[in-house]
């Protein structure tokens, strides 16, 4: 029998440390490490990503985190190589406990390949396993380890592992879903850096919590608006003082849970003499169980109506037919220069632009310069944002 002795504070810890790790409180290897101690193991491993076939020059590496006897904390993660075609525990059922005995003979273990090349080199030899049900059918991969010289898993060892397996289960869960949704925030907050709208997150202080890389580009160049002290105010102090209004104005809104399909927007002059920039302010709708009127926070939204547009020649080529030249000249018109100017910019005559125009509308159906702009300006193009080098444009 095993010194299996796991009491109440320590099962509590872990399951606490389980939704800790699911929210990104603290690391993964935190709850790996008391299970490792609990279980008397040299190792405990969770494979979140099996690496991928190896094809001609490469192979994705999996994507791991263990714990174990000579190991650091910051060596816990690993991205690495499994050989998980070649291991006796793949394809088994899932969100269902096993041990090497209920697979095969000790000497069939023994004699075993994954054992001699993989097992043998980590002195492991000891295994308890179990293929973690996931959403949408993922499958991640939970191991805990024992060295030949220890005793075998015992029956106190698998009902403790039955015991918290519904609670890892759901914290991967929750971290997967988590991530999910980060991921979904970043791709909508890209799409909106891509079509020039600056955003940031205030509190009823109009101190900023977070901002895109267009609203930093703002910020930073001084034109409309400054940071005092961490917060947002206009440039001008008859801007700044309406500023101030339409921010007390959207926080009493929802203190009065007053609900208004009326946005609250604002023009901002700017030391430069460009054209204002254009504000929106709309606040954040909270769904906590708690929802304290202090915790609440609110949208900010700047349009920079005389910024250059981020469109993708390519994705333009592909969207309206045109040559790299024809995309190159319509790009430069929706950036609002004149045809004279377009030309003097991309280095061609006069008369070749006009030459690449009529092109442009005969393939777009378009008869005017102005029809041109507006829909390069409202078409899908500007959402992919131009990553590749500008091809040459030929005369």
């Amino acid at each position: 029998m095993t010194n299996f002795t796991p009491d109440f504070s320590q099962y509590n810890s872990l399951l606490g440390l389980f939704y800790e790790a699911a929210q990104g409180q603290v690391g993964w290897e935190k709850p790996l490490g008391i299970l490792r101690e609990v279980f008397s193991a040299n190792f405990v491993t969770l494979i979140l990503k099996k690496p991928s076939k190896p094809k001609k020059n490469s192979e994705e590496l999996g994507l791991m985190i263990v714990v174990g006897e000579g190991m650091d904390e910051e060596d816990a993660v690993q991205y690495r190589p499994y050989i998980y075609h070649l291991t006796p525990f793949s394809g088994r059922e899932p969100d269902r406990i096993f041990t090497v005995t209920d697979l095969m003979s000790e000497k069939d273990w023994r004699e075993s390949d994954y054992r001699i090349h993989w097992c043998a080199q980590n002195d492991v030899f000891h295994i308890m396993s179990v293929d973690i049900t996931v959403s949408e059918g993922e499958k991640l991969r939970f191991r805990i380890t024992r060295p030949e010289s220890a005793e075998d898993f015992s029956k106190e060892d698998r009902d403790f592992c039955e015991l918290i397996l519904p609670h890892l289960r759901r914290a991967l869960n929750i971290n997967n879903e988590i991530i999910h949704n980060q991921s979904l925030r970043n791709l909508y907050s890209q799409a909106i850096s891509r079509l020039s709208i600056a955003t940031l997150i205030i509190d009823r202080q109009s101190n900023i919590l977070e901002q895109n890389l267009f609203a930093r580009h703002i910020l930073e160049s001084g034109d409309g608006f400054k940071v005092v002290a961490g917060r947002l105010e206009a440039y001008y102090p008859s801007d700044n003082k309406a500023l101030k209004m339409l921010i007390k104005e959207a926080f009493g809104r929802k203190d009065k849970q007053i609900h208004s399909s009326l946005p609250l927007a604002m023009s901002v002059s700017r030391p430069s003499g460009e054209v204002n920039l254009g504000l929106v302010i709309e606040m954040i709708p909270r769904f906590d169980i708690s929802d304290h009127n202090n915790n609440s926070y609110a949208a900010v939204y700047i349009r920079d109506s005389a910024g250059t547009s981020q469109t993708s020649s390519d994705i333009a080529k592909k969207l309206f037919g045109l040559t790299p030249a024809e995309t190159a000249l319509s790009l430069q018109l929706a950036n609002g220069l004149s045809l004279e100017e377009a030309a003097a910019s991309l280095g061609i005559r006069r008369n070749t632009a006009r030459a690449h125009l009529r092109s442009i509308f005969s393939k777009t159906g378009i008869k005017r310069q102005s029809d041109l702009v507006r829909i390069f300006l409202n078409s899908v193009a500007a959402l992919a944002q131009q990553e590749e080098e500008s091809e040459p444009v030929e005369e």
